[in-house]
């Protein structure tokens, strides 16, 4: 009698290129250790129900819209650096009250391009609808062109369309740690400019562009960034601001830059939150990328976001 035999079974527990593309398939093992670490968290003030394997966590058992203690806030902190990201359900705030909530966290930037929330100007709104398309649609962190980039936001879904609209978020320590030693040693002393220009620049003329980048010079950040609160290491580029790296030519770096972030496109490496009306999404901009997907068109969705500001990136 013949045994059948999976074939997989017969390749070692490790990632190999599917020839002749680009392409890697096989267990991702180096996310093991982190996805345990996170299944066996716990927390006092509330619950935390895992969301991906590295990234995710969806948080319950605590009210944003009332005064919360500095224990849970501390604890909330704490989790934020575990999943990297943090979601709650059914937190229908005021404008005020998120404000109240975010500011426990750090003081609050303004956004110089996205319009603000009329009573609140630290809070952006991102208000989509048939004549207002989406365009957040590809892998970024949040204002790597500031010299002092955000730290974290929250956002805050005010109205959901039927279907579509979720946002998918990407642990960026996991894809610098799966990098090759390779690509991790030529990698490891290049710096990145990063440009408003690239996503905002359309929307202002010749002398409005010139006064903004007065205000907001391009900013030059390593390309592989250490987290300021774990000291873990990132990829900190992205096709949607990040213009050159630093020393190489034109061709060298447009290709480094798409292959550094085309390391999002590793769904292992993702969690996808669908949204409902007053969920609020909690992330650490400086250990994740966020997409927003644009799939939704022409049905309305409305969201808004207050933004934590960090520090220098290291």
């Amino acid at each position: 009698m013949d045994i059948m035999v999976d074939p997989a079974a017969i390749v070692a527990p490790r990632r190999v290129k599917l020839q002749p593309f680009r392409v890697m398939v096989g267990p991702v093992t180096h996310l093991a250790q982190e996805r345990e670490r996170l299944a066996n968290l716990r927390y006092e003030g509330f619950e935390v129900v895992q969301l991906g394997a590295t990234i995710g966590g969806v948080v319950s058992g605590v009210d944003l819209t009332r005064d919360i203690p500095d224990g849970v806030i501390a604890e909330l902190r704490r989790c934020l650096l575990d999943f990297k990201v943090i979601f709650f359900r059914n937190q229908p705030m005021t404008p005020e009250q998120h404000i109240i909530f975010a500011r426990r966290f750090g003081d609050l930037e303004i956004h110089p391009f996205i319009p603000s929330n009329t009573s609140q100007p630290e809070l952006v709104r991102f208000e989509k609808e048939a004549q207002v398309g989406g365009f957040e649609n590809v892998w970024h962190s949040d204002v790597p062109w500031r010299a002092v980039p955000s730290a974290a936001a929250v956002l805050h879904a005010l109205e959901i369309p039927p279907v579509g609209g979720d946002t998918a978020f990407c642990d960026m320590y996991a894809t610098y740690e799966g990098l090759d030693s390779k690509t991790k040693v030529r990698i490891e002393n290049l710096t990145a400019i990063n440009d408003f220009a690239k996503a905002f620049g359309h929307t202002l003329d010749e002398v409005g562009l010139a006064e903004m980048h007065r205000k907001f010079p391009p900013t030059e950040h390593r390309v592989v960034r250490t987290h300021g609160e774990t000291g873990r290491r990132l990829i900190y580029v992205n096709r949607a601001f990040t213009s050159r790296i630093v020393g190489l030519s034109p061709s060298e770096s447009d290709d480094l830059i798409d292959y550094l972030s085309s390391q999002t496109n590793t769904l292992e490496y993702q969690c996808r939150f669908q949204w409902e009306p007053h969920s609020v999404a909690f992330w650490d901009n400086r250990a994740v990328q966020h997409f927003a997907l644009s799939d939704y068109w022409p049905q309305r969705r409305v969201m808004e976001r207050a933004s934590i500001i960090g520090e220098v990136p290291r």
